[in-house]
């Protein structure tokens, strides 16, 4: 590789461009990037560039996106997380300044979203993207560059076939460059055969790593030749709580990855309880004016919600230290990660999600244990693949030295096995996803509904050009394909016609609504047997139906909800549409009906408006999983009511889709469509005489004024174009003592 760093004054790149970079203080091109620019980058060549995590991948996306656009085209920004498209879209939104706009879109699956076309840039997840494409969006056909981030994520089981398809289908497009920016595999040439591109592999980074071993009193970077060893100072009789301690106070933040949200929150609130050395220990740490800053923030943190767990992270935080993980609603999320990103946390404990692309550097990360809980093959491994993306958030450009990542070994003989087993390690190879009926069956319905294919073997030549299909036995692919050609056949989503094959009505439907055909046939199947035994179908009928579809992220029993949840479902028969003989199937079939009763539950209490803080400590959940259980159960409501509206079943209007996305009862669905209205100010309309939205125009401005206040009644009155009083001022909501209990009860973002 050509070691000479490449000027940003030298890239064939406009000179308002170049300055743009120049400004941010980008002069030069880090080396693994001049590779790249030389082996064609920004003269249109299909690029994948497999280096470490902050050596400026995207930087090279960038360029070349500009480029694009410069030269009249136009470019999609492909991410595998809402999260990540959010940082990416502010990152591009600072091109406005250059005349380029950027738009974004992670969600609308059944929306053809043409008026993102507007836009030169564009940022999608890869489901946003397989929607758009499904429901032929026009604009995708003008794209001149697709850049796909995170690529290695192919070998990911629920989102990999989906991004491997999008891939396929983008590359039909004529004479587009696809840009590809993964971290480091193993077969990372086998993957460029496929995309046809140019391979830049690298190893260096901007900022060192030091990968080690803790073990006693003592950091041993196994990586350097010789060996480091670096005295640990602190001691607390957690080596982990000791070297985030060590970093704090070396000037440094520590990222420490745990297995599970239980060890996750427990390492955290080890340094908010006064009883454990960690308290102490960070308090002496801790200068007044970071503690006053981060009481700031526990306060946002207690604002957005009122649970036990909210409780626990605001304390937590008030002590320099915040967990972080897929249960925290998204505003607890963002708050932990703009306070670590402001170098006002200084440890967050965290599962492996936050490895996934997010950009939170930290002088040291500490993987506090290398297992991971498989349902199927208890504790197992991690990856190699896994642990470099996690060591990769080690060391933060221009601000640390050098990064630094370590395992805890237990005693001395781990120490020899974690050094050969991940420190001089190369990554796994990645693998298609694709292969199997579940993945296959939505993708192929989708593949003869928009056109692609019309008959088995353009389906065949369509998935021929597939990463499973250049890496596997086509046989056993051919024979899946098959399998699902049959299955979308006998369930009336596709029809043959003359060795055609068409979508059916159904089957445009499903693909359109972006569901998987399992849950139309389970919708179907049930709606069916409902309408032939004529029995009444309830809100509760409704959600154990949707909760017993594959594209519901089901949350699993625990303990002894079996049982509990058994007796629920017994008590309630006359309301389950399929109710099973539980003595004659199987015991994973059984399992999974209990758990459809136990998520079913769970939105009919929200639906029912119980206290969110009640729902997640009853049902032992996260405000994240509710809200995303609500949210997908909503779309499958969605689902339910196209359905049965096209097969002719007739079945009560529950109003289950918005009463589920606000967590609300039926009487409130009207106040629910304006916006500003939430489930709580809604309930508070409805109480006090004003149930509808005609009820709120004929209401004077001063009656709704008297509950929300002059700010929030102004926000309502310009959404609904209600004429405000010329002598209103924005004055706060005056609250009577004796409701200050329920102020603690509308704490919750969500529910507003």
């Amino acid at each position: 590789m050509n070691e000479s760093p490449c000027n940003i004054k030298s890239l064939p790149l406009p000179e308002k461009i170049q300055q743009f970079y120049i400004d941010s203080g980008i002069t030069q091109l880090y080396p693994p990037q001049g590779e790249v620019v030389q082996k064609g980058l920004l003269e249109g060549k299909n690029t994948l560039a497999a280096i470490p995590t902050a050596s400026g991948k995207t930087l090279l996306a960038e360029l070349a996106m500009l480029k694009h656009v410069i030269d009249g085209g136009k470019a999609l920004y492909i991410v595998p997380l809402i999260a990540l498209a959010n940082e990416k879209y502010h990152r591009f939104k600072e091109f406005e300044k250059l005349g380029i706009n950027t738009g974004i879109s992670t969600g609308e699956l059944e929306s053809k979203s043409e008026g993102l076309g507007k836009n030169d840039i564009v940022v999608c997840t890869s489901e946003k993207t397989d929607s758009m494409l499904r429901n032929g969006t026009q604009w995708l056909q003008t794209l001149s560059i697709v850049v796909v981030d995170e690529v290695h994520l192919l070998d990911e089981k629920s989102r990999g076939p989906t991004l491997e398809i999008v891939m396929t289908k983008l590359r039909k497009i004529p004479n587009l460059q696809i840009v590809a920016l993964s971290a480091t595999i193993g077969n990372t040439q086998v993957l460029a055969d496929w995309l046809k591109a140019e391979l830049t592999v690298s190893d260096w980074r901007p900022t060192k790593l030091q990968e080690g071993v803790v073990f006693g009193k003592a950091m041993n970077f196994l990586s350097e030749d010789p060996v480091i060893q670096k005295e640990i100072v602190h001691n607390t009789k957690e080596p982990a709580a000791d070297v985030a301690l060590d970093t704090i106070k070396e000037g440094g933040q520590c990222l420490v990855f745990e297995s599970s949200r239980r060890t996750c929150m427990s390492f955290a609130k080890r340094f908010s309880n006064p009883k454990n050395k960690e308290h102490k220990q960070i308090n002496i740490l801790l200068s007044q004016d970071e503690k006053n800053k981060l009481s700031e923030i526990s306060e946002e943190i207690e604002y957005a919600s009122d649970t036990t767990e909210s409780n626990n992270l605001a304390e937590c935080i008030r002590n320099g230290v915040a967990f972080h993980h897929a249960g925290l609603n998204a505003t607890q999320r963002r708050l932990v990660e703009d306070g670590f990103k402001e170098n006002k946390i200084k440890v967050i404990s965290c599962t492996p999600t936050l490895a996934a692309g997010l950009n939170l550097p930290a002088r040291r990360v500490v993987i506090r244990s290398y297992l991971r809980y498989d349902a199927n093959e208890g504790n197992t491994p991690i990856p190699v693949l896994d642990y470099k993306q996690m060591v990769g958030r080690a060391g933060r450009p221009h601000l640390d030295p050098y990064g630094q990542s370590l395992l805890i070994a237990k005693s001395s003989d781990q120490i020899d096995f974690l050094e050969n087993k991940y420190i001089h390690a190369k990554a796994e190879d990645i693998s298609s996803k694709l292969g199997s009926e579940k993945a296959l069956r939505s993708h192929i319905l989708a593949i003869i509904s928009s056109g692609i294919a019309n008959s088995q073997k353009g389906v065949i030549d369509f998935l021929s050009e597939t990463f499973y299909a250049h890496t596997s036995d086509l046989s056993y692919f051919i024979e899946t394909i098959n399998d699902c050609l049959y299955f979308l056949n006998e369930n009336d989503l596709i029809a043959t016609e003359n060795n055609y094959l068409r979508a059916t009505p159904l089957g445009q439907l499903v693909s359109k609504m972006y569901i998987d055909p399992l849950t139309a046939v389970i919708i179907v199947e049930d709606l069916k047997k409902a309408s032939q035994s004529n029995m009444e179908i309830t809100a509760f009928s409704l959600l154990q139906v949707i909760c017993k579809t594959p594209d519901i992220r089901t949350l699993y029993l625990k303990g002894d909800e079996y049982f509990e949840n058994s007796i629920y479902a017994d008590d309630h028969k006359n309301e389950i549409i399929d109710f099973p003989d539980i003595d004659e199937i199987s015991e994973i079939s059984a399992e999974s009906f209990f758990q459809s009763i136990k998520n079913a539950r769970i939105l009919l209490d929200w639906i029912e408006e119980c206290e969110t803080k009640e729902i997640v400590e009853n049902y032992v959940i996260g405000e994240g999983d509710l809200h995303s259980l609500s949210e997908s159960a909503s779309w499958i409501a969605h689902a339910v009511q196209r359905i049965s509206k096209l097969k002719g079943f007739d079945i009560q209007n529950i109003f289950l889709e918005p009463r589920l996305k606000y967590g609300a009862s039926k009487e409130l669905v009207s106040l629910l469509s304006v916006k500003n209205i939430g489930r709580k100010r809604a309930r508070k309309l409805y109480d006090n005489g004003i149930g509808s939205v005609d009820k709120i125009k004929s209401t004077p401005f001063s009656e709704v004024s008297k509950l929300f206040g002059n700010k929030i009644t102004i926000k309502i009155f310009h959404e609904l174009e209600l004429p405000i009083p010329s002598d209103i001022v924005d004055t706060p909501q005056v609250i009577p003592e004796p409701n200050k209990k329920e102020i603690k009860q509308q704490k919750n973002l969500f529910d507003f």
